[in-house]
């Protein structure tokens, strides 16, 4: 029995324009003490896990073995997906790789995390419960009313029930119950009972993968095989159905990266400088004055500028989405 750290890195960090692109997911931008998000997971689980296996994309590979050879790790297992077929498939993937007992510890490549005695001693928890033959998800002590996340409703490592992305009322009562957890994306389980589960809950998400996957060649997927996989998240999939559920409530440092105002807040707890009305140049050494404005960020690469309030960061997937058809460059 081996434990494996499972890192899923298709994702294109939408939300990260004009600093993220499709050559260049957020994920392997070096702008967290010189390393990549991508490094930090690698780095952060190489003390608790034997072997890493990357599920990444055809278009993202190379920049995950560039920082896979940086960060030192030798050993490690690819599957290159065709197309992205969400991450139920990608899992699959994975647990169809693994030996029917080796447990699993699935983490997105994107998420920035504090290691630390609270981070070991989540993980170890989670490998033992998976050793009793439970799927574990991790729930995050949440530290404000946030609406970009989902929720988990917990009484102590059972689950209640799944709550989607929230608004703020109802994020507030979250709190206020004291029982709701952010919804982390990181899992843990035997690759045998994940795919057991699979099998029963979404039979044609798991055959169709389970065809790609004894199809896959130096461990490329092929391409018309992934077309046939239903596109799922693993938490419609198994998660929100399993009876074998369980959530180690965890209170590690945690945040998903996900938007500007994360970078924003990371930035400025690094000492990026921020005028007087907490207005944050990113990308330039260009001398920028702000007037009649508060929070906004100015974010500046080559070939694009983009400037937006702090609180409507999670605007900026819109205008990923409509230049991915008005000017596909860019992106």
């Amino acid at each position: 029995m081996k434990v494996i750290n499972v890192i899923l890195s298709g994702g294109v960090g939408s939300r990260l324009w004009p600093l993220s692109r499709r050559s260049k997911p957020k994920q392997y931008l070096p702008l967290f003490e010189g390393e990549t998000l991508f490094q930090k997971t690698v780095l952060r689980n190489s003390g608790i896990c034997n072997s890493v296996f990357v599920v990444g994309n055809r278009e993202n590979y190379l920049l995950s073995r560039n920082d896979l050879i940086n960060s030192e790790i030798e050993n490690y297992t690819e599957i290159i997906e065709a197309y992205p077929r969400n991450t139920a498939a990608a899992i699959a993937f994975a647990a169809f790789a693994a030996e029917p007992e080796d447990i699993l510890f699935v983490s997105p490549s994107d998420h920035l995390i504090g290691t630390g005695e609270k981070y070991e001693q989540s993980i170890l928890r989670s490998i033992s419960l998976a050793k009793e033959g439970f799927i574990v998800t991790f729930g995050l002590k949440p530290l404000k009313p946030e609406t970009g996340f989902g929720y988990i409703e917990a009484d102590g490592e059972d689950v209640r029930s799944f709550r989607e992305k929230p608004n703020k009322e109802t994020a507030e009562s979250f709190l206020k119950a004291g029982n709701f957890y952010w919804n982390s994306g990181m899992f843990c389980f035997k690759s045998s009972v994940f795919l057991d589960e699979l099998k029963e809950l979404e039979p044609e998400v798991f055959f169709a993968s389970k065809t790609a996957f004894e199809a896959m060649d130096n461990s490329f997927l092929d391409k018309e095989l992934s077309m046939q996989i239903p596109s799922i998240s693993v938490d419609y999939a198994v998660m929100e159905k399993t009876k074998k559920i369980k959530v180690v409530a965890s209170e590690f440092s945690w945040s998903d990266m996900g938007s500007f105002e994360s970078i924003y807040d990371y930035f400025k707890n690094q000492g990026h400088p921020i005028d007087s009305k907490g207005n944050m140049v990113i990308g330039t050494e260009i001398h920028t004055e702000f007037i009649g404005l508060k929070n906004t960020l100015l974010i500046q690469t080559p070939d694009a500028i983009l400037v937006l309030k702090k609180d409507q960061a999670q605007d900026v997937k819109k205008v990923f989405e409509r230049l991915e058809k008005e000017k596909p460059e860019l992106i």
